[in-house]
């Protein structure tokens, strides 16, 4: 037998118990009363973390629950691949809404820090969303933050108030850790606003967990000496690193687990998504077609850094390339940008690669996009110039490329 010790919010237990479960036996049933003493407080709010980011029960009408929108077998975003190839915004609880944005992925988003403006580079880092606008201020983690939002948008879970996010938990089939985590109290009306954090608090701790950041891919086995890349890989790797220019926002830090990104903010001239479903969504978007994603700008209008917003105009922050190309199977389609409007690493490539060579397409332009021109970026203020564009990669170059960021998902296995 053995004794575990867990420390509860009001008293210390101590209980004699069989080994305590691991994370992924709470993913589908409650642990009993003596199996949740046997974990401790930190496995415990990972456990209840991933029960609220699977709970269909968490949105109105009941069915979407956080995983809709950032799914494992996709790299916790997007996974429907006829959404992807299209407006690329996944639909919310209610049938005909949906967001302003493809979903970022959740994975790897806990070690940002919170937002801030980096007096010495100029720039801002840190915070979570497209835009920054989760800075992790209050909370002292932007992930958790981020968690708080979809549940009450109208255009996501659309639930009404904290108060009936808190009731569905509470008298759920997982109420009881919920309460043997955050303390006896948290179920009552009293406490909804505290509550309603603790929610956010406990999915930061499943999506800073190694269930979702996993750090199993190929390259990761390659940097322990447990895999060789392929020939082509390797050269990959080599554009990535230096003539690709990749590596300068998608930095390899630290260096035994990087995490491919610097947590920055960038306009790279992305164009419209002419099929993003947010534009016909008018009692939301007053603006139908002409409504135009500031990004980070725009959040930042709304804060103490105003006066900095318009260097800021059209810049989205820079993701993780770990699981990009991670995909239950080879002929799904993902998508990429923040609005989705590329639907192939290939192409993203190739974008990067091509940009300012191939020139504008015309308005009333109807051919394949990266053949012969680009259409112009949504926001032509603040583009960045410098490190993307124009970079003369050869086809094969860009394919490299191509396979080496495909060693980034979690899962693999030797062959």
């Amino acid at each position: 037998m053995t004794r575990c010790y867990w420390m509860a919010p009001a008293a210390a237990l101590l209980v004699a118990c069989g080994s305590a479960p691991d994370d992924s036996a709470v993913a589908t049933a409650e642990l009993g009363t003596a199996e949740q003493q046997c974990m401790d407080q930190g496995a415990m709010k990972v456990a209840l973390g991933r029960h609220i980011f699977f709970d269909t029960n968490l949105s109105e009408p009941p069915g979407q629950s956080c995983a809709s929108c950032h799914a494992p077998e996709v790299g916790f975003t997007a996974p429907d691949p006829e959404v992807n190839a299209a407006g690329a915004v996944m639909p919310g609880a209610l049938p005909g809404r949906s967001g302003n944005r493809k979903p970022p992925s959740a994975a790897y988003a806990t070690p940002s820090p919170l937002l801030h403006y980096d007096d010495v580079e100029g720039l801002f880092i840190g915070g979570v969303f497209w835009d920054g606008r989760a800075t992790g201020w209050r909370l002292g983690s932007p992930t958790a933050e981020q968690a708080l939002g979809p549940f009450l948008n109208p255009l996501e879970q659309n639930l009404p108030s904290k108060e009936e996010a808190i009731r569905r938990i509470c008298q759920g089939r997982y109420g009881s850790m919920f309460r043997r985590v955050w303390g006896a109290s948290a179920c009552k009306p009293e406490n909804t606003e505290s509550a309603y954090d603790a929610v956010g608090l406990s999915i930061a701790a499943f999506e800073g967990s190694p269930q979702v950041n996993q750090y199993s891919s190929k390259f990761d086995f390659f940097l322990q000496g447990k895999a060789k890349l392929t020939a082509q890989e390797e050269a990959g790797f080599d554009v990535f690193q230096n003539k690709g220019q990749c590596a300068l926002c998608h930095v390899l830090e630290p260096a035994d687990r990087p995490l491919f990104t610097d947590n920055t903010f960038d306009n790279l001239g992305v164009p419209k998504n002419p099929q993003n479903p947010f534009y016909g969504q008018t009692d939301f978007n007053p603006a139908g077609v002409d409504w135009v994603d500031v990004g980070l700008g725009g959040f930042l209008a709304t804060t103490e850094y105003a006066a900095l917003a318009p260097e800021n105009t059209g810049k989205q922050r820079v993701p993780t390339l770990r699981n990009v190309d991670k995909r239950p199977y080879p002929g799904f389609v993902k998508a990429y940008s923040h609005n989705g409007v590329f639907k192939s690493l290939k192409q993203i490539v190739h974008f990067y690669n091509t940009r300012d060579m191939l020139g504008t397409c015309a308005a009333d332009f109807a051919g394949e996009m990266g053949e012969t021109c680009w259409p112009a970026p949504e926001v032509a203020e603040n583009v960045n110039t410098d490190e993307l564009g124009d970079l003369g990669l050869s086809e094969e170059e860009e394919d490299a490329l191509v396979a080496f960021l495909g060693t980034l998902s979690d899962g693999w296995k030797r062959r």
